[in-house]
């Protein structure tokens, strides 16, 4: 269990270049200033941000394969880029998909994306309905909306190989238990190594999932 700001910051340093933790400072650097204009995240967050927001991003690559994806990572209602714009920067080889119908969060990851040069990482500004379809290697949503919806919009991304990473939180193993049968099948709880009492979700075999 990560249980402070140093362990995090440990934690993230032990997935990533240095040049991935540089960019990763600058992102810190920029998401504080950002956020005295708009609310990206609580502000009393920032104070533990390697633990809350990018430790807690990071772990999500401890269930993917390092090995460079096939397909893109898509990463639902990305608000202030946690976790695609982490999962961008630590892996820079990866296309990554970030998709944001905020205007101000579409803004704020499009100058992310520019500013710490991450050339792979793409930023869809629009509704996911909108959004026309491709395979992903791994779709994954924090806070984004419930299972039922959140799977009935991207289900349309995924194939028998894609990776459904979703950190729900306290309602994680609620959420799955409120799926229907041959959908909660697919899905499991691992628990989040950034809070002991949160969970992340996660999914493979998209032939559980009705059509």
């Amino acid at each position: 269990m990560i249980a402070s700001e140093g362990e995090a910051r440990t934690f993230v340093e032990e997935l990533g270049s240095n040049r991935a933790i540089e960019r990763l400072e600058e992102l810190v650097a920029s998401l504080c200033v950002e956020n005295t204009h708009q609310n990206l995240v609580a502000a009393r967050s920032l104070d533990s941000v390697w633990q809350r927001h990018l430790a807690d991003s990071a772990q999500l690559l401890h269930h993917v394969s390092r090995e460079t994806l096939d397909a893109p990572w898509l990463d639902l209602g990305s608000g202030a880029g946690f976790p695609g714009l982490v999962i961008a920067i630590l892996r820079p080889e990866w296309p990554v998909v970030l998709v944001e119908s905020r205007k101000r969060r579409i803004e704020w990851l499009t100058r992310m994306v520019v500013k710490l040069g991450l050339e792979r990482c793409r930023i869809e500004g629009k509704r996911l309905e909108l959004l026309d379809t491709f395979s992903a290697s791994v779709i994954s949503a924090r806070a984004f909306a419930p299972m039922p919806r959140l799977l009935s919009l991207s289900r349309r991304f995924s194939t028998s190989d894609t990776v459904w990473l979703l950190p729900k939180g306290r309602s994680a193993e609620q959420e799955v238990a409120g799926l229907p049968r041959g959908m909660r099948r697919m899905f499991h709880v691992e628990p989040s190594l950034t809070d002991p009492e949160s969970g992340i979700i996660v999914g493979r075999n998209k032939e559980a999932l009705p059509q």
